[in-house]
């Protein structure tokens, strides 16, 4: 029986995942131990919601990006998790990721904290449209988008020279023509409060935290980590590189998420 097998035997464990868990699917990480040192700036709510050229910035770029982005699949990782789930040893599971992978690896219930790519809602009414509805408008108000190629970036879009930005036609909200922005939380804006509270009630009828690929850098997953500690909750984090949170484990593995994972359910855990 593996480490992590042992140390999940007979609790129900609190779940937090983030984009380490995915590198195996394909997708770049922001602080993974082959982009740390790469300067790389995210796309920041305050410049999506009132520069334009941002938000056709940050649209040329996804148009491109989002056919392969979408086609990602599930990796040994999420696999294990649902396994371990479909067996009542995750209790509940929250992610920083929104490539949506874990649901596609049948996790029956997750938490996704920062959002989903696979969602668009307008910021003027707040409907909502479908992602792949919204690239099939991307690329007939822009036809040339499909000539681009070039390199997918860890948020799911790619870079762009400036020209075919500034060319770059932005559709409007289907039902008010209002400005469209992807159901995710950038940098600079605040997970809506009801889904912390629901992840936060999740956290409080586990009996311990499991970190999987996060380096725990952003507030809005370290804070579970604070809160698993100071209730005196065992927290395990495995991890590629060192994470803001390893003061408080009582069990750090450095080690890839799928050969740890995988152990877990090949064992009798």
């Amino acid at each position: 029986m593996s480490v992590l097998s042992q140390w999940l035997a007979g609790k129900r464990v609190f779940v937090l995942t983030g984009a380490g868990i995915s590198t195996d699917s394909g997708i770049p990480d922001y602080r993974g131990p082959l982009t740390r040192h790469v300067e790389r700036k995210p796309v920041q709510h305050r410049d999506f919601v009132s520069k334009p050229h941002a938000r056709a910035r940050y649209w040329a770029r996804s148009a491109v990006g989002w056919p392969r982005f979408r086609a990602f699949e599930p990796n040994a990782s999420h696999q294990a998790l649902a396994a371990l789930e479909a067996r009542g040893v995750v209790h509940a599971l929250v992610t920083q990721n929104v490539d949506r992978l874990h649901t596609k690896a049948g996790h029956r219930s997750v938490v996704e904290l920062h959002g989903s790519l696979y969602l668009v809602r307008c910021l003027a009414c707040g409907s909502a449209e479908s992602r792949d509805g919204l690239q099939a408008r991307l690329l007939a108000a822009n036809p040339a988008a499909l000539e681009w190629n070039v390199a997918l970036a860890p948020d799911g879009d790619v870079d762009l020279p400036q020209e075919a930005v500034e060319q770059f036609v932005v559709p409007g909200c289907l039902r008010c023509g209002g400005v469209l922005k992807p159901d995710v939380v950038f940098f600079g804006d605040n997970v809506p409060a009801p889904r912390v509270e629901d992840a936060f009630a999740q956290l409080r009828a586990s009996d311990a935290l499991l970190v999987v690929g996060s380096s725990l850098h952003v507030w809005s997953g370290y804070r579970f980590v604070l809160a698993a500690a100071e209730a005196g909750m065992p927290i395990a984090i495995v991890n590629l590189g060192p994470t803001r949170g390893d003061a408080h484990a009582t069990l750090r593995l450095e080690a890839g998420a799928a050969e740890v994972l995988t152990e877990c359910t090949s064992s009798s855990a």
